[in-house]
């Protein structure tokens, strides 16, 4: 078996090299990934949030309902629902980019992973917080703002590190309506070129760098932000 990586410098037809293609097709993947993980983390929060809250049973049965609904769907289903369906239903949805419409299945499906651990986050911390912040006259919104959430999302970053990478991951199913992120390029090159093994070995090794890119910025965020003397088991710091 011989190697050929001067592949990545043949023309591709458009007036670029195949490299230049990878490299855009990498943009793509990192914008559809950052986009969805604004709003995976937006909606997580504010659903796993409402599981919580106490004496609102319509907002609790809501926000369980999304979580069941796009945790319990295919990733790849969803992204079809919102390409084909959706737009149907809503003709105003019609002219949308494809780009939008992946970001927002693949951001509601992340964030029904992310309320749960909001949730979990919220109910791990001693009923002590909360009973503080009553005591000192907060209202219910103001006791989740300043004493609840900022100790849960200290508590749930390890977790969190781990859904960003997979969300990184699950954005290659944005290939299956077009979008010319790094799954797409890597499929295509390699029926133009012949040369299956390259490509995907580039590929790869560009997936592996994201996704270790992601977990060195959690792991010094979660460095910055620890509660002292608070150790959180699975830590992504690898220092515990």
């Amino acid at each position: 078996m011989t190697w050929d990586w001067q592949v990545f410098l043949n023309d591709d037809g458009s007036g670029r090299t195949y490299l230049q293609w990878m490299f855009d097709a990498w943009g793509w993947t990192l914008s559809v990934a950052g986009a969805s993980w604004v709003i995976a983390m937006l909606c997580g929060a504010l659903i796993g949030t409402l599981r919580t809250l106490p004496n609102s049973p319509w907002l609790v049965r809501f926000a369980n309902a999304w979580v069941e609904l796009f945790r319990n769907v295919p990733l790849l289903v969803q992204i079809f629902i919102w390409y084909f369906v959706v737009p149907k239903i809503f003709p105003a949805m019609k002219d949308l980019p494809s780009f939008i419409l992946v970001v927002f299945a693949l951001g509601f499906f992340t964030s029904a992973r992310i309320a749960e651990q909001v949730r979990a986050g919220v109910q791990a911390l001693p009923r002590g917080q909360r009973y503080a912040g009553m005591a000192m006259g907060f209202t219910t919104l103001q006791t989740y703002r300043y004493v609840i959430l900022p100790m849960a999302f200290r508590i749930i970053i390890p977790p969190l590190t781990s859904e960003s990478m997979n969300l990184l991951k699950n954005s290659s199913v944005a290939f299956a309506v077009s979008i010319a992120e790094l799954t797409m390029f890597a499929m295509q090159a390699q029926e133009e070129t012949s040369r299956g093994i390259e490509i995907y070995l580039a590929v790869t090794a560009l997936y592996a760098v994201s996704a270790f890119a992601v977990n060195r910025v959690m792991a010094f965020v979660e460095k910055k932000v620890q509660i002292p003397g608070f150790v959180v088991a699975g830590s992504t710091g690898g220092g515990h």
